[in-house]
């Protein structure tokens, strides 16, 4: 399957620092499509193919449902027959939806604002399509609408969203539809729209709001569409009740039809600026970023966005393995997304419209038990000057809220997952040394994070017992080892800044792992507030999101999960060898034991690639000295829970962190600890990859295979001599330099020394 559309422009390297030899953009190895729907799963990625830039706010795209679900949380399925309409917002990759703000659907013929999946004909506004009149690239989207023959193309800047309608040639009854009413599922979350306006306010201009609850709390969607022919007749509705000739409408269920003359065969074009503040930033947002009409230059300001931030990982392999990793890099930085207009305004968690300093950007979407585990650290790596207003971003809600985001969009907390996340991303920062970072103000945030209570973090009795117990608070197991590794994070900033009171509290505090951990079982078990171990115990057995100690997975899942002291965690298995026989059977047991979780999926025995907790635990044989194992399991998961088709993840993308998984495979390492600055070496995929860093020097990996077997490390050397360690720093890195792997069909004897194995930390 391939729908890459070939780039307009070869001007597009025009802006790249770095000299560049004729080869293909790096965004004609991006296929927006994979990852948008399997054909016996929900568990796809939950991508969609539609047209936004890197960490814009608008994302358009189709929604084919009309009230888009868990299984289709981007708005968007491949297997789906229809196509809904167009909407400016979504999330990328969720296992819940939101968003999916601000419908337009161009049709013809008598005009109807009732929206239907059915593909009979006058069934509603929706219509047919097929993948064979459907294509998209970065920034870009385009399709055909059988009902109406009707080309759609869609394209977008950060905050404003471009349609070009191509009604069929003479068409005398062309309309936009506006759907105000269309949302993600109103049944998730208790849904409901509290108040909404259309206004025309010009021959071709319409505006208005949208408030609305969900995930989020409470959001405000403002938006301007300017159209490039007068509105020759209108009609507004709430709730069905047509309103003709009236240029303003209030309340809940608003829909709009408007009609052109496009007789003279030209297309219709449609700006949409989005704004969380006001209608006025709106207008400001457009006249900034699309004042003109100029479709094809925008479809090539996008593609060149795209291309800059590509531009920053140069990799060698086969055409599919650039294709899988482009995607993939291209899925990561679609989130965090911008929630600041272009005058600095942005929406507060305490609703008031605040301002942030020139130069800098407000952003939001921080599905923050995924993305601090892969997707965070690489963008230390890639994108450390908006890791540096990611993290204000996230301290502003502490400044509001009292304590850092645990999920946040459209600058709410919806409090969803365990843990505090946040706290590894900002001390990752801190300790990384990234530029603009407030040391004395990113701790206080930390600390006071992980220290004042909050859903699923009852702290006055994290101390009290040195476990979360399962009859106060349930999830008790993981959020026991996932507080612990929070703490540890704390602890090493205060270090850093010579807190050593705080130290002592905090360190001790990421040892309360241990307290959970039964010695007859050899399995971390839930406790009550009495200390008993709570029964039956059953390691195979899932839990969802309450109502079991563990989150999204199963006992044998959740082993693994200590990755701020991983030779303890060794010592607690047995030592080495105990250690890797358990390893051993995690990726060869299928033994089930009742309904499997939702999130679990991508299986290798007890593996689950396709939901978070996993993520690390293929690295850790480096940490028992056989590293071979390591490279072993990598490559299968990189070769057999990745393609190019709309299957082309084992689970949902999570905003970007299963997408980060594979980039940090490809190259060959990943940060099992995502806040130590070590990196464990796995199997370097691709025959070789530069990283283009921020100050101008370049870090090199080079892995030369004759055939695809050739996944074994037999030797290593870092900067032309000989390197044993099965792990590398961030300073490493940043350094500059090359890695230079010779790659082998068997194991070897490379990198098993004790001393070779990954260190503790890298500050």
């Amino acid at each position: 399957m391939k729908h890459n559309i070939k780039p307009i422009l070869a001007a597009a390297f025009a802006f790249l620092a770095f000299p560049l030899t004729a080869q293909p953009q790096l965004t004609s190895y991006v296929d927006p499509f994979i990852g948008t729907g399997a054909v016996e799963s929900s568990l796809s990625g939950n991508n969609y193919p539609g047209a936004t830039v890197p960490f814009g706010m608008v994302q358009l795209s189709p929604d084919t449902r009309v009230a888009p679900d868990w299984g289709q949380a981007s708005g968007y399925d491949y297997n789906d027959k229809v196509i809904v309409g167009f909407s400016h917002t979504r999330l990328s990759g969720t296992g819940a939806s939101d968003f999916i703000d601000i419908l337009m659907m161009p049709t013809t013929g008598t005009p109807t604002t009732d929206a239907s999946e059915s593909t009979d004909p006058g069934s509603g506004y929706q219509s047919t399509f097929s993948h064979e009149k459907e294509s998209a690239k970065p920034g870009y989207y385009r399709v055909f609408l059988d009902k109406y023959g009707i080309d759609a193309e869609l394209t977008a800047t950060t905050r404003t969203g471009m349609h070009r309608y191509s009604y069929p040639k003479g068409c005398r009854d062309a309309h936009v539809v506006l759907d105000l009413d269309h949302s993600a599922n109103k049944g998730s979350w208790n849904r409901r729209i509290i108040n909404a306006q259309i206004r025309i306010t010009g021959p071709s201009t319409v505006e208005g709001y949208r408030i609305i609850t969900g995930w989020a709390k409470l959001r405000k969607i403002y938006f301007r569409i300017d159209f490039s022919r007068p509105i020759v007749r209108s009609f507004l509705s709430d709730g069905g009740r047509k309103h003709e000739n009236t240029a303003v409408i209030n309340g809940t269920n608003l829909k709009g039809v408007f009609d052109f003359d496009v007789q003279d065969g030209t297309p219709l074009l449609a700006k949409v600026a989005l704004s969380p503040v006001s209608i006025e930033n709106a207008r400001e947002n457009m006249r900034q970023e699309i004042p003109g009409w100029d479709f094809d230059g925008v479809v090539a300001a996008a593609d060149a966005a795209w291309e800059k931030e590509l531009q920053k990982i140069a990799v060698e392999g086969t055409e599919l393995q650039k294709e899988i990793f482009y995607t993939a890099l291209y899925h990561t930085l679609i989130q965090p997304n911008t929630m600041s207009d272009v005058n600095g305004d942005y929406m507060a968690a305490d609703y008031a419209t605040k301002k942030v300093k020139a130069g800098e950007t407000h952003y939001s979407t921080f599905s923050l038990w995924d993305t601090y585990r892969g997707a965070h650290p690489l963008y230390t790596l890639i994108q450390p000057e908006r890791t540096g207003d990611f993290i204000k971003s996230m301290v502003r809600q502490y400044d509001y809220y009292g304590y850092l985001p645990v999920w946040q969009l459209w600058g709410q907390d919806n409090y969803c997952m365990i843990g505090n996340h946040s706290i590894p991303v900002v001390v990752d920062a801190v300790m990384k040394g990234l530029a603009g970072m407030d040391a004395e103000k990113a701790y206080e945030a930390v600390r006071n994070s992980a220290l004042t209570s909050h859903p699923n973090s009852p702290f006055e009795i994290w101390e009290q017992y040195g476990y979360m117990p399962e009859n106060i608070q349930t999830q008790s197991v993981s959020i026991t080892l996932e507080q612990a590794y929070d703490d540890w994070c704390v602890a090493q900033l205060a270090k850093k800044l010579g807190k050593t009171e705080d130290y002592d509290r905090f360190i001790k505090r990421s040892g309360f792992y241990k307290n959970l951990f039964n010695p007859t079982t050899r399995f971390f078990q839930p406790k009550d507030d009495s200390g008993a171990w709570m029964e039956p115990f059953d390691p195979y057995k899932y839990g969802a999101n309450g109502g079991y100690p563990f989150t999204e997975g199963n006992a044998w899942q959740y082993f693994w999960y200590v990755p701020q002291n991983i030779p303890d965690l060794i010592a607690l298995t047995g030592g080495d060898e105990a250690f890797v026989a358990k390893l051993d059977e995690f990726f060869t047991s299928t033994e089930q034991s009742g309904q499997k979780n939702d999130n679990a999926s991508g299986f290798v025995g007890q593996y689950a690639h396709g939901n978070e907790p996993s993520h690390h635990v293929a690295y850790l044989y480096d940490y028992a000295g056989e590293p071979a194992k390591t490279q072993k399991y990598v490559a299968h998961i990189m070769n057999t829970l990745y393609d190019n088709t709309s299957a082309g993840y084992a689970g949902n993308d999570d905003c970007g962190e299963m997408s980060a998984w594979y980039v940090f495979g490809a190259l060959g390492f990943y940060p099992v600890n995502p806040a130590n600055g070590v990196y464990a070496i796995g199997t370097p995929m691709l025959e070789s990859a530069t990283l283009r860093l921020p100050d101008g020097k370049q870090f090199e990996i080079k892995a030369p295979k004759k055939s695809a077997e050739e996944i074994y490390i037999q030797s290593a050397r870092l900067n032309g001599k000989k390197y044993d360690k099965t792990y590398i720093t961030h300073q490493d890195i940043l350094n500059g330099g090359t890695l230079e792997f010779k790659m082998g069909s068997k194991p070897s004897s490379w990198g098993t020394g004790r001393d070779s194995r990954p260190i503790d930390s890298a500050f």
